[in-house]
């Protein structure tokens, strides 16, 4: 793909594609006697079966769920009239208007997939005029993954002025939802820009979105580490961009944006898995696991062969899928090109309320 200062192409882009060997869904299977069995995935992936009063006594809210559960929004408020970060403004108004049904269609698609392997809740926001991005998911709050009982929500404080207004959106939902709810008291732009390792150690982005302070508060409130890194690439201005934690042990990250220091800090935590800037540009970073897969956004069914472009898109998928299948995994693509002129890719649509899925045991 081109370079962001000379082509607004790079994030408008669609594919398609359904992955082969999806994990089985979740649901219930009748015992002998007639009663129903809720079924929940161990740690290896492997549905057993457990009694309903046990799984209603046991959980409390989805992140307590032993199955993976996210929050996503239908893109009803959804549009591109403010210019929030350089790949909107790199772009025409008519290039930038979006086809809001075709972006409900390929929003659909993503939620369909997810909701046949997960528990996935849609933020009740239908209403919610001026909210161009509530859609993104993935900057709202996060869920503290670290803490025992798992109710913890950090909802996030803007730096972005179109988004001020989903804060309130975001208390209001999940206090609904019985969580132990606050709002960061300093910069903080949600789960893009705090991204858990495991235990108590996350990796949290400061600089353009989130500020120090954020994760400095946290690291004194709900003792957990978090290891800061600072952003300085305009085009990859949250965490999500840049570093993706693709299991418990390993973590791709953009190298070439970090300082030594920074990357040093990381190698103590996790193996590192370096992708390049341009990598980056292209999405390898903005990515989801959910059980066995990967999900990702590209654009390869569009584009012309023999272009750039396609050939940056074709690098980034083949690299992304060869990163999977030495980790047992496989890549699920889908077409979000609507959203992409918002500059935005799958892992902005999407927030974890558990890590779940990396707790499955994967053995290639």
């Amino acid at each position: 793909m081109k370079k962001p200062n000379t082509s607004a192409s790079k994030r408008h882009s669609a594919t398609s594609a359904a992955p082969n060997g999806a994990t089985k869904l979740n649901g219930t299977k009748q015992s002998r006697n007639g009663s129903a069995k809720v079924l929940a995935t161990s740690p290896g992936g492997r549905l057993k079966a457990i009694a309903p009063e046990e799984a209603s006594q046991s959980c409390t809210n989805p992140s307590q769920l032993d199955w993976p559960a996210f929050v996503l929004s239908f893109p009803f408020s959804y549009d591109t009239l403010h210019c929030n970060n350089p790949w909107m403004t790199d772009l025409s108004d008519e290039k930038r208007k979006p086809d809001h049904a075709k972006a409900q269609v390929q929003f659909l698609q993503l939620y369909k997939f997810m909701a046949a392997e997960a528990l996935v809740y849609l933020l009740p926001a239908g209403g919610s005029a001026g909210l161009q991005d509530l859609v993104y998911t993935a900057n709202l709050g996060v869920v503290l993954e670290h803490l025992p009982e798992k109710n913890k929500v950090i909802v996030s404080n803007f730096t972005s002025a179109p988004r001020r207004g989903e804060t309130e959106v975001g208390v209001k939902f999940f206090e609904s939802m019985g969580y132990d709810v606050q709002v960061a008291p300093t910069k903080f732009e949600g789960e893009a820009e705090l991204k858990h390792l495991h235990d108590n150690v996350y990796i949290g982005a400061y600089g353009m979105r989130s500020e120090k302070e954020t994760f400095e508060w946290m690291e004194q409130n709900f003792d957990m580490k978090v290891i800061k890194v600072k952003m300085t690439e305009p085009y990859l201005y949250h965490l999500d961009c840049i570093a993706f934690p693709i299991t418990r042990e390993n973590t791709l990250v953009c190298t070439e944006l970090l300082t030594r220091k920074e990357i040093a800090a990381l190698e103590k935590e996790t193996n590192v898995i370096p992708v390049t800037v341009d990598e980056g540009f292209s999405g390898i970073c903005n990515c989801v696991r959910m059980s066995h897969s990967v999900l990702n956004s590209s654009h390869i069914h569009d584009l012309k062969a023999g272009t750039e472009e396609y050939k940056e898109e074709l690098r980034k998928n083949r690299k992304l899928e060869d990163i999977a299948a030495d980790l047992a995994l496989e890549i699920s693509y889908f077409n979000l090109s609507e959203f992409h002129k918002s500059g935005a890719l799958l892992s902005c649509m999407v927030m974890h309320l558990n890590r779940h899925s990396y707790k499955i045991a994967l053995t290639a």
